[in-house]
């Protein structure tokens, strides 16, 4: 496995803009709580404020020799030099986005099924978020959940890197990594805890 890959495992925790005080706010917790990735995630924000979200976060995650992974938007994340992208099944597709972003960028492809997951590796993905696992508030458009059976069904017969993704909390994160999973996408379980930076140490803990 080549460096980027390599590093694509650990906790990866995902900003919201309505949880944890703010993206950075968030970040700034995970990180202190040892998350390796973080992914700026936001909807509702323009382009604008997305630039101005993701050159705070790039100088955050710079600090803390962590990732930073921009959602859905390339423009952004070319824009800002952050480590990656992630794209959904409706998003740009991953051959044309590797033509305009090169080698170098983290392209990571959301999957829920073996077929997803086959085509985004062979189209040259370097990173899969599988899910939902579980029921999630925080993606009302998420989906029916697959579980970690699918999760370690994808994990056979691909060589990318995996993420779990979707309601993952402590109390199920253990069966999300005993299906295989290089990593775990959290959002809400950190977010919203009394203590989100002792929240993230206790995630990170799990691959102690």
């Amino acid at each position: 496995m080549d460096a980027k890959h390599s590093a694509l495992r650990g906790l990866y925790v995902i900003t919201d803009p309505h949880l944890g005080g703010g993206h950075l706010a968030a970040a700034h917790a995970a990180l202190q709580g040892g998350a390796r990735i973080v992914q700026l995630r936001d909807k509702e924000a323009t382009t604008r404020q997305l630039v101005e979200y993701a050159q705070a976060l790039r100088a955050l995650t710079r600090e803390y020799g962590a990732l930073l992974i921009i959602n859905d938007r390339l423009d952004v994340a070319l824009a800002v030099e952050a480590d990656g992208v992630h794209l959904g099944q409706d998003d740009m597709p991953v051959p044309l986005a590797r033509r305009v972003a090169g080698e170098q960028l983290i392209i990571g492809v959301s999957a829920e099924t073996v077929e997803e997951a086959l085509r985004a590796e062979s189209e040259g993905a370097d990173y899969l978020g599988v899910g939902p696992m579980f029921a999630t508030a925080t993606k009302p458009d998420a989906g029916t959940p697959v579980g970690p059976e699918r999760l370690r069904e994808i994990k056979q017969h691909v060589r990318l890197p995996v993420f779990g993704i979707g309601g993952i909390t402590l109390q199920n994160a253990a069966h999300v990594l005993q299906a295989g999973a290089d990593g775990i996408c959290v959002i809400s379980a950190i977010l919203t805890a009394p203590d989100p930076v002792q929240a993230t140490q206790q995630f990170a803990a799990l691959w102690a």
